[in-house]
Order: C-alpha cells, then structure tokens, then sequence
C-alpha cells in the first residue's frame, strides 16, 4: 500500500527546505506511521532518511456568500510528514516536468 499521497511544494515548504537543507515535505496518509513513510520514501527516492516528523492537520468550516446565497463547507483534513535527509542528498520534485 502506498503511504505517501503527493510532496508538498508551497512557498512555505520550499523556504523551509531552502533554509535547512535537507528537510522535504510530504502529505501522507493517516493510518501511516513514521517507520512507513521512511520506508516507502526511502525506496521511491533511492535516499537515506534520517528522521521523520508527523503532523494531523484536522478539516476546517468554511463559509463564503456568494450571489446564490450563504455556502458552506469543509476543508479536507490531512497527514503531513517532514523528512530529514542524510547529509548531500536531496530529492529533485521537478525531474519529470
């Protein structure tokens, strides 16, 4: 099964990633544990991890008006993983662009 959904590239992850070298986010999904996800991206990326953090993000309300009237809604909620990389390494998202 895979764990890993999709990495995460926003400004925000990419600032972090640029300002600690080897930190990489992922979106993971919710049953997965940190020894799961090291696995999985270890022999997807070919790299060596060192560390995992977690975090559950829960889903939020959402309202707007709009001209048909009040909507609402609901964010999805998710896993994020941060992974730690083992000095020199890194992980190319853009290589099959």
């Amino acid at each position: 099964m895979a764990y890993l959904v999709k990495p995460l590239v926003t400004e925000k992850m990419t600032a972090i990633t640029d300002k600690q070298n080897n930190v990489f986010g992922f979106i993971v999904r919710p049953q997965a544990n940190k020894l799961q996800i090291k696995a999985e991206i270890e022999e997807r990326y070919n790299v060596n991890v060192v560390s995992v953090r977690t975090m559950n993000y829960a889903g939020k309300n959402k309202s707007r008006y709009t001209r048909a009237g009040f909507l609402k809604g609901r964010t999805n909620a998710y896993k994020k993983a941060l992974v730690v990389l083992s000095e020199g390494e890194t992980i190319d998202f853009y290589s099959n662009i």
